[in-house]
């Protein structure tokens, strides 16, 4: 009979096709994940993966096997991870809001994570406009927002960061800052900044274009706008310029707008944030993974960064 850490590291193993990424998530050493698998590849007497210095992938038999062993791996995951989750209270329903793209892309990455430790928990998405970034949580619409710091509201819990998103500038294709290859905060004084509509705090609105350059130089102030499209469309027709982060400038391509990057302004924060009055056990979890997500992001971030595309890896 096939033992537990035999099947997990199969299993896991042939989703990361990656060892190290493999150990990390069954929290053992590599080596202990490549004798697992070699003794598992002794008793079935064929090997299960192709391993090169590049790049692991399943062999037809470990295909095979796979789609054999799967199901009934994952049925018995479910079934753990359902009687733990009930043995903690961490049952029903937990509507996740997010402001943003980047946030979005987050969101979902750990509700993939969650839903596979809190089967039992079904989780709903929300997105929010900055017009209203905090409404849906008072309103009783999401129970939990990843949203765009600063946040200083005495009903909210402000949890912690689990983003991070360079920050840049939005400005028409033909502005004498568009030939700029960066820009700095000291240009925001050169145009018109566009303000937010709705229900915005002034100190948000300040963190994401301040009123005064790290000079003092004043910043004047354009015409409101209450979603990111808007902005973008009125900084096409020319009428002023925007603060945005990297992940408009790569979902949004609007006709005569330029993204230049800051060189010298520090990446927008995105972070957890609830109700100080709503702070459940689903709450709490979903916080905890999402809190794991990111730094698994991190270390991706870091690993991937330190490692030569030709570099030879311990697969």
């Amino acid at each position: 009979m096939l033992e537990r850490l035999e099947i997990e590291s199969f299993v896991i193993l042939a989703e990361e096709l990656h060892f190290g990424r493999t150990a990390e998530r069954l929290r053992v050493t590599r080596a202990r994940v490549s004798q697992t698998i070699q003794h598992l590849e002794r008793r079935v007497g064929a090997p299960l993966f192709e391993r090169t210095s590049r790049r692991v992938r399943l062999t037809p038999l470990g295909r095979r096997l796979l789609d054999d062993i799967e199901p009934g791996y994952r049925a018995i995951t479910r079934g753990l991870a359902t009687a733990q989750a009930a043995a903690k209270g961490i049952e029903g329903s937990l509507t996740v809001g997010y402001l943003g793209h980047a946030a979005g892309e987050f969101v979902m990455e750990a509700i993939d994570a969650f839903a596979r430790r809190y089967p039992a928990v079904a989780v709903r998405i929300h997105e929010t406009q900055v017009k209203c970034m905090f409404d849906p949580l008072r309103e009783g619409e999401a129970e939990l927002l990843v949203t765009q710091f600063p946040v200083d509201e005495p009903d909210l819990v402000r949890g912690p960061v689990v983003l991070r998103v360079p920050r840049m500038l939005a400005v028409p294709a033909n502005h004498v800052l568009a030939k700029q290859d960066t820009v700095s905060v000291e240009d925001l004084a050169r145009d018109r900044v566009f303000a937010c509509t709705g229900h915005v705090p002034g100190y948000w609105q300040e963190h994401l274009a301040p009123s005064r350059t790290p000079e003092g130089r004043p910043v004047p102030r354009g015409r409101s706008a209450s979603t990111q499209q808007e902005t973008l469309a009125m900084v096409g027709a020319g009428h002023g310029i925007s603060p945005v982060g990297a992940d408009v400038a790569a979902y949004f391509a609007p006709r005569g707008v330029t993204y230049v990057p800051f060189r010298d302004a520090e990446p927008f924060e995105y972070g957890l944030v609830w109700r100080t009055t709503g702070e459940t056990a689903r709450v709490r979890a979903f916080a905890e993974v999402a809190v794991e997500r990111a730094r698994r992001r991190i270390e991706k971030t870091v690993r991937e960064a330190a490692e030569p595309p030709s570099a030879c890896r311990d697969r």
